[in-house]
């Protein structure tokens, strides 16, 4: 996410923590505006510094968004990745 690289592995686990907090009754649930990955003790260490950014919901729900295809393939999903497309 623009000079931000992380791990393909540790956004697959974003997107488990941000999909898993979607699924919950929403009657139960704090709004997702004001949901933060930063509050889950399952976050991946190398995320900590995002969450010491103002923009951190934006860059979230972005690297969410690059693994939201279930059969996007592993080097597709890569961001320093050119032609795959």
């Amino acid at each position: 996410d623009g000079d931000l690289k992380f791990s393909l592995e540790s956004v697959k686990k974003l997107k488990e923590l941000m999909d898993g907090n979607r699924h919950i009754n929403p009657r139960m649930v704090v709004s997702m505006a004001s949901y933060s990955p930063c509050d889950e003790k399952d976050l991946p260490e190398e995320f900590q510094s995002v969450c010491k950014r103002e923009d951190a919901s934006m860059i979230f729900e972005r690297l969410n968004l690059a693994v939201r295809e279930n059969d996007l393939c592993e080097i597709c999903a890569n961001a320093a990745c050119a032609g795959c497309f």
